[in-house]
């Protein structure tokens, strides 16, 4: 009997649709079924409340429950976020904290790759690495690349996509 391929929940970091980092996921998403998963793109990045500890219970927010639903749903993460001044936008730290108290993410399989030009991006990977170690999410540390967008990046992304599956 075939089984279900994994799912891979996308994460983009931008809130911009002609982003590098959205052009990133959507080559994800192409190359997805040739790397023996499937992906779903969570798109609910605007539509997070502002973090507040008081509001972190039950019943949470609708966009935190979708959140944390397609995070709790998906078999791995994989997260493609710009930096901005030196560490993550500050919509895109919003939603990791949206995270922080909930445990679907917590075991998890995750990994990031970075789009940004050679020399810059550290400060949001750095970022990642510190933010997902408190929610106890699995850094999978082969998959967490550079990826130049462009020729190669399709194979690139496919074998990110099966490092992240066989992580799951």
């Amino acid at each position: 009997m075939p089984t279900e391929p994994p799912v891979i929940l996308l994460l983009s970091g931008s809130l911009r649709a002609a982003s590098s980092n959205e052009s990133a996921l959507r080559t994800a998403e192409s190359v997805a079924a040739s790397a023996g998963v499937r992906t779903v793109r969570y798109a609910g990045l605007a539509d997070l409340p502002h973090f507040n500890p008081d509001d972190d219970h039950d019943p949470l927010p609708g966009p935190v429950v979708e959140l944390r639903t397609a995070i709790a749903e998906a078999a791995a993460v994989l997260i493609c976020a710009p930096e901005y001044a030196g560490t993550l936008p500050g919509s895109f730290k919003n939603l990791l904290d949206w995270t922080v108290g909930g445990t679907e993410i917590c075991d998890k399989p995750v990994a990031w790759v970075n789009v940004a030009p050679a020399g810059r991006g550290g400060g949001a990977e750095a970022t990642l690495r510190t933010v997902l170690s408190y929610t106890g999410a699995t850094i999978v540390e082969a998959a967490c690349v550079r990826v130049a967008l462009g020729e190669g990046a399709e194979a690139e992304l496919r074998w990110v996509l099966g490092v992240l599956a066989e992580a799951a």
